[in-house]
């Protein structure tokens, strides 16, 4: 699922893989997929609405 979901990032928001590469390296403890969007919003590397998608995506995948 992790996998699906970084492709989602790269792909649909064209969200880049250093950005999620630097959420990636803080969440340590392998936190669920909404934690790592939320790292993605405090690092300001995605918007609310990017937000909004991404929470969308995870209630249908």
């Amino acid at each position: 699922m992790k996998t699906r979901f970084i492709q989602f990032l790269q792909d649909e928001l064209a969200i880049p893989s250093e950005s999620i590469a630097i959420a990636l390296r803080h969440d340590e403890q392998n936190l669920q997929l909404s934690h790592l969007t939320m790292l993605l919003w405090q690092y300001g590397l995605v918007s609310l609405k990017q937000v909004d998608l991404i929470f969308d995506w995870l209630e249908t995948a």
